[in-house]
């Protein structure tokens, strides 16, 4: 009797998607790839997920690569129409008179009006800041505003590639834009804000 050979499902287009989603989220591993597919639609367990991201050698890959290698591609740019159509937020970092160092969530946004001016949507500061209080700001600003964005552009650090912030962006269908790793320029605008914002409270502490 001819042994039986079991039927392999075809898995060229789960493939495909789990490399597109590991390119652009750097530091997932398979499980949260994962829960990106199921809130995409897929139906496919964790299992195959998992064979499939070890088939592609992506159990394999650097998690922090090179700062000569744009690891991800960021999304294209969209033409702003509206001044909520995109945020960004990152961190800026201080030390206080004693020696203690501070950290300070910005989110700012360009103005409708002029793509040359830019308005603060909050500054939170504290010694040790985790993607739950990121998304505590973004509650808080969200009533105040009447909406999100559709976008914020973020860098890959752990608090903007936490989970309590992508369930966050999920539930409010927010993208988030990451830069690419070393590439600071993928986010001028908060770069140039930081300016700003250092330049003020220099002229304040004077």
């Amino acid at each position: 009797m001819p042994y039986y050979k079991p039927h392999r499902r075809d898995d060229s287009a789960i493939r495909h998607r789990i490399k597109e989603i590991a390119q652009v989220r750097i530091r997932y591993g398979y499980q949260r790839i994962h829960v990106l597919l199921k809130r995409e639609g897929w139906r496919d367990n964790h299992k195959r997920v998992y064979r499939v991201y070890k088939e592609e050698g992506l159990n394999l890959r650097s998690k922090c690569p090179r700062r000569s290698r744009a690891a991800s591609q960021r999304l294209d740019r969209p033409h702003l129409s509206s001044i909520h159509q995109s945020w960004s937020m990152d961190f800026v970092a201080d030390q206080l008179f004693d020696g203690r160092k501070i950290r300070a969530l910005t989110v700012a946004v360009r103005r409708a009006v002029d793509k040359f001016s830019r308005q603060c949507l909050a500054i939170y500061v504290g010694q040790s800041l985790k993607g739950e209080d990121v998304v505590a700001v973004m509650n808080q600003i969200k009533p105040v505003n009447l909406t999100v964005p559709n976008r914020i552009q973020v860098d890959n650090g752990a608090e903007f590639i936490s989970k309590a912030l992508d369930k966050w962006s999920y539930d409010n269908s927010v993208t988030l834009d990451f830069s690419r790793p070393g590439k600071p320029t993928d986010n001028p605008f908060i770069v140039s804000f930081h300016g700003s914002f250092r330049a003020a409270a220099a002229r304040m502490n004077a």
